[in-house]
């Protein structure tokens, strides 16, 4: 018999072992709000009952920890991330693990052109490209957040300016694991953690504070500027050259554009070399999408890491 919600939350998350972590932390965060909030309405109305007494009806009602985490990890095999990687057949996916990917049977060459196909590569490329202007916003408020709230911690008024703050994170983390999700297919949490309303306000800025959860989203904010600097730089760089070498005929015979210069003099192209090089940017500019999707898996695995609680 479970006398607590913390002992159910124990179980639930027991059942859940092997799932993905966004998953879990969104079954735990629903389950604690539901039976928190009818526990607190079943106390104000039966005030001489005990609360181990009305938490089992309100359990049954809700389910079992084993039936609760059964229903989560079918909807989550039916209701997939949208650019998430295809699962292989049904009859082998397991029922406590993440699908497993599908593999590729098709030729290299059908593998290697077909990622301008592959909806995660574009997604990748849109939020890698754009990282560079969320960087900057979250390292802005990263960094005035902190810097006012320390400066304000010696007056009244500076605790409850640091809590705001802190819940702050907390909302960026949501909407950056949203944006993760949406455009790479990185399972990520899908709602707000579950805040206690029977406790003192106190009580809940120790709470954000004591978290490992919050202060590793303050590091994601801070990294996200100088990784944004990375990724920007390097994806600009290797698409311009790219077009560069596949434009270099139209640049040249058409504009006179030459290949380069040095001092008063310009260099074009032999004529022999142009189909090497429009063959040579078609090359690279697959290769740099290539890159763009691993850098977009890696760093979805950073974000999950950093902004879901362990």
């Amino acid at each position: 018999m479970i006398n607590s919600i913390e002992q159910y939350l124990s179980e639930l998350k027991k059942e859940l072992a092997g799932s993905d972590r966004a998953t879990v932390q969104d079954a735990l965060s629903d389950a604690e709000e539901y039976l928190r909030t009818a526990l607190e309405g079943a106390v104000k109305d039966n005030a001489r009952i005990s609360e181990t007494e009305l938490l089992a009806p309100i359990i049954e009602k809700y389910g079992q920890p084993r039936e609760v985490a059964a229903a989560y990890k079918e909807i989550e095999s039916r209701t997939p991330p949208a650019f998430a990687r295809p699962a292989l057949k049904k009859e082998v996916v397991s029922q406590t693990a993440p699908p497993p990917a599908a593999v590729d049977t098709r030729p290299f060459y059908a593998r290697f052109f077909g990622v301008f196909a592959d909806p995660r590569a574009w997604g990748s490329l849109f939020y890698l490209v754009f990282a560079l202007g969320t960087g900057i916003i979250y390292f802005t408020w990263a960094v005035t957040g902190i810097s006012v709230s320390a400066g304000l911690l010696v007056l009244i008024v500076g605790i409850p300016i640091f809590a705001l703050f802190l819940l702050s994170v907390r909302g960026i983390a949501l909407v950056e694991g949203r944006l993760i999700e949406a455009l790479m297919g990185v399972r990520m949490p899908r709602r707000p953690l579950f805040s206690r309303q029977d406790i003192g306000w106190w009580q809940k800025v120790k709470n954000l504070f004591a978290e490992r959860h919050t202060w590793t989203a303050i590091v994601y904010m801070l990294l996200q500027m100088p990784l944004g600097i990375i990724y920007f730089t390097v994806i600009v760089t290797l698409i311009a050259t790219s077009v560069s070498l596949i434009g270099r005929p139209i640049f040249e015979l058409s504009f006179g554009l030459p290949t380069y210069v040095i001092g008063d003099y310009g260099y074009f192209t032999p004529g022999w070399l142009m189909p090497f090089s429009v063959i040579g940017g078609i090359l690279l500019i697959t290769a740099t999408m290539h890159l763009v999707k691993y850098a977009g898996r890696l760093h979805g695995a950073f974000a999950k890491v950093m902004l879901v609680r362990e």
